[in-house]
């Protein structure tokens, strides 16, 4: 270089202006946006955020619902007994199964005939739906529901159909539904998670916490387990009376450590994440004692729920705490039944009746009261399970018979949050076995669910390795309008 050659620097704006090009471009581009997006909050609505956190946040647009119960059937009702009359099945009785069905048998070695369901379907409510004598109580209240006789699933094994059904895709390691609405609205009461799971004290569903797991969501918005015996929440109380005072005193002080703590350790979810679970778990010290405490119902109350029944306790405790938690603003409950109380390989007669029996009667009264107290039009209610079961018989040793796993078609129902009264929707075919008419496959339940809460499905997303991902994944999905009121 000549040293009579003039040197130019860059002004201000040629170093914005340039830095527009590659790599340096896109970072600065980065941190400029996300100090948009912390001084405009409207902003951070559309785009991807900067903090995550239960705080309620702005639908899509204006929902139907505010919060969802969704009681989990763990197992797969068969929807030929309960749901989906078959008169045809009469026809083929003991008769050998097609072609086309033997191939997507998952017991091969135990395959039966065709097999009409034992039990007596009737017209229920002045709808005149058709559902089974095991579900009186389900009957009392046709018409208000919506009753999918459509639905069909892809695989025929409990986990693969576990994951499809809660997190959209057969694979685990997705987050799941709860934890998709809680991301995308937050919850309501500040005292309490959003997303809570009730399970059985008998055991954990199949796959475990997977089914209410964050997956690759911040762990913040994981569903909360509350204890269906005992204490609700462990070690939510102290062992030791201490003046409120002092306990007020003490939160100031952890709470100044731990922002301390965590604002020299940016984007750091597994540690935003702890932080609030022990400020949440202060916050309910109060609240969750009050919400799960259900001696402050009626006698009445508890006993429509059936509480003072032994069959139906159990599970009437836990949808009563349901009803309870919507109150206060929870945003989604999910309610677990038994291990696999509906997976009814070989003793449909006993155990078919044994599941029924427990579940029908709290049902009915969750509808009846959450609808007594104004909350079914603001809630949407889902029972259902992971898959059917087949229409005919699976053959054990000593020759007891039941039906395997049918995920071409199956039912389920849903209530109040905007959907039809007194409906139903779709058709499998003559026997029942594959969905055939308005068929809805899960990524159209899960895109009619979050509709209902105001959430848009496909945007909706959370960015993985560069890739948008949503609940739905990049599988068509389609909100099922007809079912709309």
């Amino acid at each position: 270089m000549s040293q009579h050659t003039k040197v130019i620097r860059p002004s201000r704006r040629d170093f914005f202006s340039r830095m527009g090009d590659g790599l340096h471009g896109a970072a600065l581009a980065t941190l400029l946006g996300n100090d948009l997006f912390d001084a405009n909050p409207a902003l951070a609505s559309t785009s991807e955020r900067t903090s995550y956190d239960h705080n309620p946040r702005n639908p899509h647009f204006e929902p139907k619902a505010k919060a969802v119960i969704h009681l989990f059937m763990n197992g797969g009702p068969s929807q030929v007994d309960l749901f989906d009359p078959k008169p045809l099945l009469a026809k083929y009785a003991g008769s050998p199964p097609p072609r086309d069905i033997v191939s997507q048998i998952e017991f091969t070695d135990e395959i039966g005939t065709m097999m009409p369901s034992p039990y007596e379907f009737a017209p229920r409510g002045k709808c005149g739906m058709e559902i089974s004598d095991l579900l009186p109580h389900l009957g009392e209240v046709a018409d208000d529901i919506t009753l999918i006789r459509s639905m069909h699933g892809e695989h025929f094994n409990h986990e693969p159909s576990l994951y499809l059904m809660h997190s959209g895709r057969t694979l685990p390691g997705r987050p799941a539904l709860g934890s998709w609405v809680v991301y995308g609205l937050g919850s309501e009461n500040r005292d309490m998670p959003g997303y809570v799971v009730l399970d059985d004290p008998i055991a954990y569903p199949i796959n475990g916490i997977q089914n209410w797991q964050a997956g690759w969501l911040p762990p913040v918005y994981q569903g909360t387990r509350f204890r269906s015996e005992g204490p609700p929440v462990l070690n939510l109380q102290r062992e030791e009376e201490v003046p409120t005072a002092l306990v007020d005193a003490e939160r100031k002080l952890l709470r100044r450590l731990s922002n301390n703590h965590r604002n020299d350790r940016p984007f750091q979810p597994q540690l935003d994440a702890r932080i609030a679970s022990y400020e949440m778990a202060a916050k309910m010290q109060l609240s969750a004692t009050d919400a799960l405490d259900v001696s402050q119902e009626t006698e009445a109350t508890r006993e429509m729920y059936g509480m003072n029944d032994q069959r139906t306790r159990s599970y009437g405790l836990r949808l009563l705490r349901a009803r309870r938690l919507v109150e206060r603003g929870v945003r989604f409950i999910q309610v677990f039944i038994e291990h696999q109380i509906w997976d009814n390989h070989l003793n449909l007669d006993r155990e078919l009746g044994y599941a029924c029996a427990k579940t029908d009667k709290p049902v009915g009264a969750l509808i009846k009261d959450l609808k007594q107290r104004g909350l079914l039009d603001s809630t949407l209610v889902i029972w259902g399970g992971e898959f059917g079961r087949m229409p005919l018989s699976q053959i054990g040793e000593a020759g007891t018979s039941g039906r395997d796993h049918g995920p071409a078609g199956f039912s389920i129902w849903m209530a109040g949050g905007g959907v039809k009264s007194g409906h139903v929707h779709g058709a499998t075919d003559d026997i029942g076995h594959k969905a055939v008419e308005n068929r809805v496959s899960v990524q159209d339940f899960h895109a009619t669910m979050l509709n209902q809460l105001g959430l848009d499905f496909g945007k909706l997303t959370y960015n993985v390795d560069g890739l948008e991902e949503r609940l739905t994944g990049q599988y068509p999905a389609r909100i099922v309008k007809e079912i709309l009121a």
